[in-house]
């Protein structure tokens, strides 16, 4: 399979409010908007929020977002009066991460990657791996 792109879909119980959540809270920009749609820049990739959901949130799918500093983004999110699930921490695995929620309870994991965890180490200087 080639993938060309690649876009996450929400189908949101009340699409103006979860498209204002992404962009006015988070602050996503805009790719593109249409008729019944938004698509949101998500660093490699696309978030879509069309049409209109019937199930509500459900726990199985998260939204894993990188970002450079952490702190600064929760202490930029809690100034616009999101309140998180989880608190900043350090997981065991070795990444920063604190939890949110969108509007329809899918769960939204901010991540910062500290500068010694593995997933930043650059392979091409360690060929032995």
């Amino acid at each position: 399979m080639d993938v060309l792109s690649s876009r996450i879909l929400l189908n949101p119980k009340d699409p103006e409010v979860t498209t204002a959540f992404y962009r006015d809270i988070l602050g996503l920009a805009i790719y593109r908007e249409f008729p019944g749609g938004t698509v949101f820049f998500l660093g490699g990739g696309f978030l879509e929020v069309v049409g209109r959901g019937e199930e509500g949130r459900t726990r199985d799918v998260s939204l894993w977002l990188q970002v450079r500093d952490l702190p600064a983004v929760v202490a930029e999110l809690e100034g616009k009066g999101v309140e998180f699930d989880r608190e900043p921490r350090r997981e065991p695995w070795g990444l920063n991460e604190a939890w949110l929620s969108d509007p329809d309870g899918t769960r939204i994991v901010l991540v910062e990657i500290p500068a010694d965890h593995p997933l930043r180490v650059d392979i091409r200087d360690h060929p032995d791996r």
